[in-house]
């Protein structure tokens, strides 16, 4: 049964990147990036990874069996149009992910096909079309939702998320994006997760959840065993 799914790389205080770049000047040079690439590196030391950039070397161990078992799982891809915009010209001719993405966006543009399987389709009609459009396509495998977080955060708000797997870096960068801000939780709220998978490397904690979805806090009866709170 196809799945939507997300996965993202968090520092320990729930950041994907350092605080937001305002566009002036060089991103790479930024906060905002240097606290992407620091929570990314386990993946980009990779050669599942690199495999895949076209890129040689990395480690084989089980960080890149994670990233492998990510890719295969995919038929299609939703993302953000800053990812896209982004990615366009470092991905090049032939991008990484042999698959049809549908990007969310409010720009029209067509279709951009590559080669090795990839399409970029500009899905203008809001975030549950692109995710029914990438289910379609998807061919009984999963939607990966490719991000940014900012994405991420929306379709899990949206409560079109089935499985979030965070990839959690042993690191504390005090600021930046983070991916549960903004969830539109009223305060006697929450958004319920199952544990289905934790794997520990040297490098990075991989926690996988089934997203059970918004549900009510209830108080507990602080252990009288009553079942009355």
């Amino acid at each position: 049964m196809t799945k939507v799914t997300a996965q993202l790389s968090v520092s320990l205080d729930g950041c994907y990147a350092g605080p937001r770049h305002d566009g002036v000047g060089d991103w790479l040079r930024s906060a905002e990036s240097h606290g992407f690439f620091r929570v990314t590196r386990w993946a980009t030391e990779a050669m599942a990874w690199r495999e895949r950039q076209g890129f040689a070397g990395g480690r084989h161990d089980a960080d890149s069996e994670i990233i492998a078992e990510s890719f295969a799982a995919a038929g299609a891809y939703v993302m953000g149009r800053r990812m896209a915009d982004g990615g366009e010209v470092p991905w090049g001719d032939e991008p990484p992910f042999r698959a049809p993405v549908f990007v969310v966006t409010h720009r029209p543009r067509p279709t951009l096909h590559r080669q090795g399987g990839t399409s970029f389709t500009y899905v203008t009609d809001g975030l549950a079309s692109a995710v029914a459009q990438a289910r379609a396509a998807a061919g009984g495998r999963n939607v990966a939702v490719a991000g940014g977080g900012s994405l991420v955060r929306q379709v899990l708000r949206a409560g079109l998320l089935d499985e979030l797997e965070l990839h959690v870096v042993p690191v504390v960068l005090g600021a930046g994006l983070r991916l549960f801000d903004d969830l539109d939780l009223d305060a006697f709220e929450a958004i319920e997760l199952t544990p289905e998978r934790v794997l520990a490397s040297g490098h990075v904690t991989h926690v996988r959840y089934a997203v059970r979805g918004r549900a009510p806090l209830v108080l507990d009866d602080r252990g009288r065993g009553t079942g009355t709170p």
